[in-house]
């Protein structure tokens, strides 16, 4: 089955197999927990951090269970954690060593959003941006027009590694298909 060898891509650290079950899972994730907190942006934030976590730890991944259960325990988890600590602030410090293993989803082969993106005429593309949630506006703004790298902007906006990661993958996949639907 497709979804079972991009599984196992993914565990080889395969990028493209990331991104795939990213998009095939994220509605699924982003609507149950939609559900769950009645808030789009706390969904949207626990989908991120779902799928950070289901990234970082894919090799404990147990195939007896299918994928789409394991996640969705994985956003009741990070659901539990963010109750349990009612800060204004989501996501969780990671360690030093946890950021060191930061899955690599950050891969320098432009994908066909990148490529969609770039040949949008400047006035154009910053039209669509708009069309985006202000936090996907905000990561696409630093990477794409202050070129910053995935690290400086973790830093900035104060956010694991990882969570940059899978935003940065989301917003594309969205503007990319903002450009497509506008065409």
């Amino acid at each position: 089955m497709e979804i079972n060898k991009q599984i196992e891509k993914a565990k080889q650290g395969d990028q493209v197999a990331f991104t795939f079950l990213l998009d095939y899972y994220w509605n699924e994730v982003y609507g149950f927990m939609l559900k769950r907190t009645e808030n789009e942006t706390n969904a949207e934030d626990i989908t991120i951090e779902t799928f950070s976590k289901a990234f970082d730890k894919i090799a404990t991944y147990n195939s007896e269970f299918q994928f789409n259960t394991w996640l969705i325990a994985i956003a009741k988890n990070v659901h539990i954690d963010l109750l349990r600590k009612k800060k204004s602030s989501l996501f969780v410090e990671i360690t030093d060593e946890e950021d060191q293993q930061a899955y690599n989803i950050a891969d320098t082969t432009p994908s066909a959003e990148d490529e969609l993106i770039t040949e949008q005429n400047l006035s154009q593309l910053l039209q669509f941006i708009k069309e985006l949630k202000p936090h996907y506006q905000e990561v696409i703004q630093l990477r794409y027009f202050q070129e910053m790298s995935y690290q400086e902007i973790a830093n900035k906006i104060d956010e694991p590694l990882s969570n940059v990661k899978i935003k940065l993958l989301r917003a594309k996949k969205l503007l990319a298909e903002i450009i497509q639907n506008k065409r």
